[in-house]
């Protein structure tokens, strides 16, 4: 099981499909939340920044969101042996919602015990940028677009997404046997070339 991390508009989603791709078709791609048809809805609910979420509501639909993926999609592809790639796991809740929130990472991390049974990615790739380098990512990627589509989170300022970068780091220094940081301040290719180096050093 492979998850991939980082602030909004750290290239996550386009180095998750590089990595799907680079594994083949049996590999599994997943988002979250999502994966499912409960966890599709609560996505697009916790996503829709028209909503206005208690701190704690929220921490809980993205447990059970996570709880259904691993129930129902990740355990038993896991049990055919197959490679899983998660766009977000859960170092997202402790960052966002432990400490962008200010939920406490204690909290959070119990309850994603809960929703996971314990389950550990191999591999966590962490996408660090600057969070003025992403924002400025976000808003070219909005030009021309709806101001809608910007979600709750892209919505919450520079502030937020600095306390979630923080928490990231601080997540990569207690665990550097399982998070692999990557510098996403560059173009696609080499980012997407040094993902394929930490992944394959957990197969070696």
């Amino acid at each position: 099981m492979i998850s991939l991390e980082g602030i909004d508009c750290s290239g996550k989603t386009t180095q998750a499909a590089l990595l799907h791709r680079h594994l083949g078709d049996e590999a599994l791609l997943l988002r979250e939340p999502g994966g499912t048809d409960a966890g599709e809805a609560m996505r697009e609910l916790l996503k829709d920044p028209a909503v206005e979420l208690d701190p704690i509501a929220e921490l809980l639909l993205f447990c059970a969101a996570r709880a259904e993926l691993m129930a129902r999609v990740v355990r038993p592809a896991l049990e055919r042996s197959r490679d899983v790639v998660l766009d977000r796991f859960k170092d997202s809740t402790v960052a966002y919602q432990g400490a962008g929130r200010g939920l406490g990472v204690e909290l959070v991390e119990g309850l994603n015990a809960a929703a996971t049974g314990g389950a550990e990615p191999d591999v966590t790739v962490l996408l660090r940028i600057d969070p003025e380098l992403a924002a400025s990512r976000g808003q070219l990627r909005l030009a021309g677009e709806e101001a809608s589509s910007a979600d709750r989170f892209e919505g919450e300022g520079i502030d937020f997404q600095r306390r979630v970068a923080e928490a990231y780091d601080e997540l990569a220094a207690r665990h550097p046997d399982r998070i692999a940081v990557i510098d996403a301040a560059r173009e696609v290719e080499p980012v997407h070339t040094d993902v394929i180096e930490a992944v394959e050093r957990t197969r070696e």
